[in-house]
């Protein structure tokens, strides 16, 4: 298995892998390589989720480095002797503060930050990591007095509504591939745009300055936030919602300079 070529130990389990390295890995660790090429956390995440905390912190390149694998699901690593190709197919989830002292925008904490630390600290993603990303949240102080005690609903029943998404999308596309994987081509003509929804994108697209991969990434938002309101095309809601949870939340921090973070 992946984790007997690592080297590091495994117990068996039915659940998916979680993988949630330190910001200190390094680039090798992260993505495979050595002398004698090893899987990394990307594959040791297969099928699972890769979570990074404080992803601002890990160097610009090892974050570049996960490019590859987020697009084609695998990691190829070249040695002279040959070429080893690991699988690398995985959720990334990121974390991290909306600047180096974690306090802007906050309602009880004053910002030492000034702005070009701020503006430094957000651009340790890269533009084409960012794109890489489905769904983009901006997460305010929570006050613990004033959370409402009503009962939400329950992850077991959030996770029947997820099979049943998947079940539709795999009935849609003839094979176990989700939204996310299937080609787009696919996608469109399983699941063709109205008019009006293209010109939405478009407008969108041209007041944003969207990239192509950030439009395909709605479109298969979208797709899936249909699947799971149990609609059967694409609705004119679940762009919206996609439109929204896409694009980076605009906040203010205490300085009243506008900023954007994940």
């Amino acid at each position: 298995s992946l984790h007997q070529l690592s080297g590091g130990s495994w117990e068996h389990t039915d659940l998916p892998p979680f993988r949630n390295p330190h910001h200190s890995a390094s680039g090798v660790s992260i993505i495979g390589g050595g002398q004698y090429p090893r899987p990394g956390e990307v594959s040791l995440a297969h099928r699972g989720v890769l979570f990074l905390d404080e992803i601002a912190e890990f160097t610009k390149k090892t974050l570049d480095m996960l490019r590859q694998p987020l697009e084609s699901g695998k990691v190829s690593i070249s040695r002279t002797q040959a070429t080893v190709t690991y699988p690398a197919s995985f959720i990334l989830i990121g974390a991290m503060n909306p600047c180096p002292c974690g306090y802007s925008g906050s309602n009880t904490h004053y910002c030492t930050c000034t702005l070009k630390q701020i503006i430094a600290y957000q651009n340790k993603l890269s533009g084409p990591l960012r794109d890489r990303f489905d769904i983009n949240l901006s997460l305010g102080p929570v006050d613990l007095k004033s959370v409402s005690t009503r009962k939400e609903e329950s992850s077991s029943s959030i996770r029947q509504r997820v099979d049943e998404a998947r079940k539709k999308q795999y009935e849609r596309y003839g094979s176990e591939i989700g939204n996310s994987r299937v080609s787009y081509d696919t996608l469109l003509k399983t699941s063709p745009l109205t008019a009006e929804q293209q010109r939405t994108l478009q407008q969108f697209s041209y007041k944003k300055n969207w990239s192509n991969r950030t439009q395909i990434k709605i479109i298969r938002l979208a797709r899936t936030i249909s699947d799971i309101q149990g609609s059967t095309g694409i609705s004119d809601q679940s762009i919206w919602e996609a439109v929204k949870l896409n694009s980076l939340a605009e906040r203010k921090d205490v300085r009243g300079a506008k900023m954007k973070w994940n």
